[in-house]
């Protein structure tokens, strides 16, 4: 019998913090109730805010994410089978990311698989490891998300006068920042009947995961547009900018919940474990005051969220929101910090918005706390 267990995680974000007070000096204020809804009090980049010139890119991210993660777990990047990675903003659109990693590390030859689910895909890829790792078709996985939101912001702000930004135009980039983050995954052998950490299953680690897009009927919540195959690119290159990113932040306040309640439910019953023997909950706008209130409000603050009361962890406020990054950066930070601990069950659910997809799983943890 195997048990695919996570033994390492890596997470990694360019630069020093930028503050809230240094996005009001680039784009102008937001209200109080906006700011204080978002919950974002820092964020990093991998651009110069004053002069929009790179820094780093995405793929940087993602290799130093990754090798953090391999020292965590005492491994060499010849030691990984499969690479898994998500993003939204890749370095180029051919070849993926994925391949720039699997290069940079040194790795010949090797497994890859690139995702486009935002911040859904680092949970899809980590069921998508499972399944193969569980197969026996390999034995280790790297599932890696990485994201470079600051240079779409950038033309926004650079050469304007703050007071000219449009409200809406103003959110985005108090949102978003850039960040990597990686999970070392690995198949183990065990005796049947053991017990791993007294958790309820035989095995531990990874259990089964749901996901689901239910969105079909819905129009985008998050829309990037631009430097694809949408309309002639002589067209694009004539429009104000290359790439604009659209938010939809009612749209996202009305359905996001909808969405992370669905989640919920639907990974507990795909994992075939009930919310009460959670012990922590990593939704990346969890602790958002926003939706904790629009679930009330719409009569969505069901008895598994009510179970999931103070078991709700995430690093939003201090990473900002970092797309598919999300999950395995505020996953490694919790670890790291000693949040998560052998024994504990683990839920982990990944959300977004652009076509309102959603994914989730359950491990039961068992890598020790690394050494600080």
């Amino acid at each position: 019998m195997s048990a695919v267990r996570i033994v390492g995680t890596g997470g990694y974000q360019p630069g020093e913090p930028i503050t809230n007070d240094r996005i009001e000096r680039l784009v102008g204020p937001l209200p109080d109730d906006v700011l204080n809804g978002l919950s974002i009090e820092r964020r990093f980049w991998i651009i110069d805010p004053e002069t929009g010139e790179h820094r780093e890119n995405n793929s940087d991210m993602a290799c130093e994410a990754a090798r953090r993660a391999l020292d965590s777990a005492g491994m060499e990047p010849g030691d990984i089978d499969l690479f898994i990675l998500a993003t939204g903003t890749p370095d180029y659109t051919l070849p993926p990311v994925v391949n720039l990693v699997q290069e940079r590390l040194g790795v010949a030859r090797c497994a890859t698989m690139e995702l486009r689910s935002g911040g859904a895909g680092v949970v899809q890829g980590l069921d998508i490891a499972r399944m193969y790792l569980a197969s026996g078709r390999y034995r280790t996985a790297m599932v890696i998300g990485s994201e470079a939101i600051s240079p779409v912001l950038a033309p926004v702000f650079l050469g304007r006068d703050p007071e000219t930004i449009r409200m809406r135009d103003r959110m985005p980039v108090y949102m978003f920042g850039d960040g990597a983050g990686a999970i070392v995954l690995r198949a183990d052998e065990v005796e049947s009947g053991e017990q791993a950490y007294g958790v309820g299953e035989l095995t531990g680690g990874l259990l089964a995961g749901a996901t689901r897009a239910i969105g079909g009927d819905r129009a985008p919540g998050i829309w990037a547009v631009g430097g694809g195959t949408h309309a002639p690119i002589h067209r694009q290159l004539a429009a104000k900018r290359l790439v604009d990113l659209k938010v939809d932040v009612v749209g996202a306040g009305d359905f996001t919940p909808v969405m992370v309640t669905e989640a919920i439910s639907d990974t507990l019953a795909c994992a075939g474990v009930t919310s009460d023997s959670i012990d922590l909950c990593l939704v990346p706008e969890g602790n958002v005051g926003w939706m904790l209130d629009a679930l009330r409000a719409a009569g969505l603050d069901t008895p598994e969220w009510r179970s999931l009361a103070g078991k709700i962890i995430d690093s939003l406020s201090t990473m900002g929101a970092v797309g598919c990054a999300a999950v395995p950066l505020f996953l490694d930070d919790a670890w790291r910090s000693g949040r998560i601990k052998p024994g504990l069950r683990v839920m982990l659910i990944g959300v977004e918005s652009t076509k309102w997809i959603y994914a989730g799983t359950v491990v039961d943890w068992t890598a020790e706390v690394p050494v600080r």
